[in-house]
């Protein structure tokens, strides 16, 4: 593929004391691709979504947003630029409707809150982008249930309409899949075939084959350092991954 590079990290390095989380990574993340991030704990790959969407401030090295490096912005700045972030456990107001969550999450992009919403129209305009983004997350006809009553993988669902909701061009994924069976994994993954025709993703998950059949792109980290980029079939034949991640045989990290 050749689609434009949306989103880069030049020498990114995080460090904490002498713990060096992330160290010198250049990544590159394109328009219209999902680009998996895979690793053992304590790889760096939560902490470099935590850069990339402003959470963590880097100790060294750029963040690029479509030319501009954003390192230093604000963190509700990362949101506005269109660079919305998951994470690993489920994020969302449980006793709110899914619509009522997606409304949230509109407003936080907007600015303000619901207090200053008095035209009837602008309420009307909110709730609209909230819908379509639930329609997009296979949840429409889920829209004015509690979301304590839907099922976790529809949970899950919620949270990754709650990002769309926000208008992002960027999607930071954090095992959106974790504590799933294999049906509702199946779903996540055919709604991320979809939304990747749309969206730059970038995905942390731990579910080795649902990475292995979504990823345009594929990064090995280990130690907080970058072991290889490429195809999945580049990584797979890699031997220093197949060793150090993928495991002999039938072992699979």
């Amino acid at each position: 593929m050749n689609n434009a590079v949306i989103l880069e990290t030049e020498g990114l390095c995080k460090h904490w004391g002498g713990l060096k989380a992330l160290d010198d990574i250049s990544l590159k993340f394109h328009d219209r691709e999902l680009h998996g991030i895979v690793g053992p704990n304590g790889a760096g790959k939560s902490t470099l979504l935590n850069l990339l969407c402003g959470h963590y401030k880097p100790t060294s090295g750029k963040i690029v947003h479509k030319g501009e490096a954003i390192d230093a912005i604000k963190p509700y700045a990362f949101a506005r630029r269109g660079i919305g972030r998951s994470f690993q456990k489920t994020n969302i107001y449980p006793s709110a409707t899914c619509l009522e969550n997606c409304c949230v999450a509109v407003q936080r992009r907007m600015g303000g809150s619901f207090n200053f919403l008095r035209s009837r129209y602008r309420q009307q305009v909110l709730e609209e982008i909230a819908t379509e983004a639930l329609e997009k997350a296979g949840l429409g006809q889920r829209r004015d249930q509690v979301a304590s009553r839907i099922s976790y993988g529809e949970q899950r669902q919620l949270e990754i309409a709650m990002v769309l909701a926000t208008s992002p061009c960027v999607l930071l994924l954090d095992e959106p899949m974790a504590g799933m069976g294999h049906e509702e994994s199946q779903l996540i993954i055919e709604l991320l075939k979809t939304l990747k025709r749309e969206y730059c993703i970038v995905l942390v998950e731990h579910d080795m084959d649902a990475v292995f059949e979504l990823s345009d792109k594929l990064t090995v980290m280990v130690d907080g350092q970058h072991l290889t980029t490429g195809t999945v079939d580049q990584v797979r034949d890699d031997p220093r991954v197949r060793d150090a991640y993928l495991g002999q045989g039938d072992e699979v990290y």
